[in-house]
């Protein structure tokens, strides 16, 4: 037989006054096969974040578990700390000049706003992503902040940046994702820049330079820029850093 077939089983006991046994609990261990799928799935990850895994429109079948783990689990905080604090840790070292044109530049989704709650029924990227069930959960403005951008977007405003959002969400999104932005404790920010009618259908990385360049063009440094997908930091007028955040859930070009 297949040693990737064996399954152990570590069975506890214990012994009652009468002398009879009784069984506590079972604990199955990971079988060869499953821990094979579970390196598989860390390999895969990790080929998605350095954008080797190319365009991919769902997580793979067998690592549906393995991302759900990870994105509700604290390894995936502590992934999230790791770069807000090497994000502060480089806006700490900018000399700012003081003129109120030093800027910052966040992504919204899986970035500001986590939407782990709404994957959490579809399958957590498991299955094709469908705009109006999404819209529908934007409408609701109950998506959570990423604790860590949190902290980092309060520590760059005590430092003097003026920080701009800059969302693939379009313009008829800004109430609730305004609302959203300020429920989950975001203040004070410069700008919410959504996709407007000339912007529909322009892919992601074209967008967001667009956006960049203007305000570049109004005189703004862009110092950092974070987001969670490669589209959000690529193009051109790019910052002087991008810090990018894990997504395995899905990607946009």
């Amino acid at each position: 037989m297949d040693s990737g077939a064996w399954l152990l089983f570590l069975v506890v006991v214990a012994v009652s006054t009468s002398g009879h046994i009784h069984s506590e609990a079972i604990l199955r261990l990971p079988s060869e096969s499953e821990e094979i799928s579970r390196d598989y799935c860390d390999s895969w990850m990790l080929a998605v974040e350095t954008n080797n895994a190319g365009t991919w429109n769902r997580v793979p079948a067998s690592c549906v578990d393995f991302v759900a783990e990870y994105i509700t689990g604290d390894r995936y905080r502590r992934d999230c700390d790791v770069i807000r604090n090497l994000s502060a840790a480089f806006a700490k070292s900018v000399g700012l000049a003081g003129d109120g044109r030093d800027a910052w530049v966040f992504d919204v989704d899986e970035t500001l706003l986590s939407n782990v709650p709404y994957y959490q029924g579809v399958g957590f990227g498991s299955e094709i992503f469908n705009e109006t069930s999404f819209d529908n959960w934007v409408d609701l403005a109950a998506a959570p902040a990423l604790p860590a951008i949190l902290s980092l977007y309060n520590e760059l405003k005590e430092l003097g940046f003026k920080i701009f959002f800059l969302t693939g969400r379009s313009e008829f999104q800004r109430n609730a994702t305004e609302t959203n932005l300020l429920l989950s404790g975001y203040r004070d920010w410069e700008r919410l820049i959504l996709r407007g009618s000339s912007d529909q259908g322009k892919p992601a990385t074209t967008y967001k330079s667009e956006k960049r360049a203007e305000l570049e063009n109004e005189g703004y440094r862009i110092h950092g820029n974070s987001g969670d997908q490669w589209s959000d930091l690529w193009g051109y007028a790019v910052s002087a850093r991008s810090f990018k955040l894990p997504n395995p859930m899905y990607y946009i070009p």
